[in-house]
């Protein structure tokens, strides 16, 4: 076994309604921030769930892009063309949406969207150079490992 060292993020809201002012929240961290790509599925897109996060982050100046593509255990493709859309739109700021598969696509795409390190280069512990864009997530599923 590697040996490795772990260390969790910087920021943890956890509050009834956070999401609804994810804007505000994402500002504050985030304040040189202007372009956000969320990341989620077709299925919690349609659920509407995702209006209000959206609708902060534009009343706080954000140019929002969605990315909906996202499917159970995302394969290269997948993830391929997040970034793709990632680098169409500009992207400064990538926040994951929904449960482990949104959140793990944004993870890689706040990675590679500014890199030129191939996705196969960065599988497994240390493998990653450079630095990555922001990267928010919003969990809404109970039991994600992500």
């Amino acid at each position: 076994m590697t040996a490795f060292a772990f260390s969790t993020v910087a920021h943890i809201v956890s509050e009834p309604g956070a999401a609804s002012r994810l804007g505000e929240i994402v500002r504050e961290r985030f304040p040189s921030s202007r372009r956000a790509l969320v990341v989620t599925d077709a299925g919690f897109l349609r659920t509407g769930l995702a209006e209000m996060p959206c609708l902060d982050l534009k009343r706080q100046g954000f140019t929002v892009s969605v990315f909906s593509g996202v499917v159970a255990d995302p394969p290269e493709d997948v993830v391929m063309a997040a970034v793709d859309f990632a680098r169409a739109n500009d992207t400064d700021l990538v926040i994951g949406l929904g449960g482990g598969s949104s959140m793990d696509v944004a993870k890689l795409v706040a990675v590679l969207t500014a890199s030129e390190q191939p996705l196969a280069e960065i599988y497994g512990i240390g493998k990653v150079t450079g630095s990555r864009l922001p990267l928010v997530q919003v969990a809404t599923t109970a039991g994600t490992g992500s």
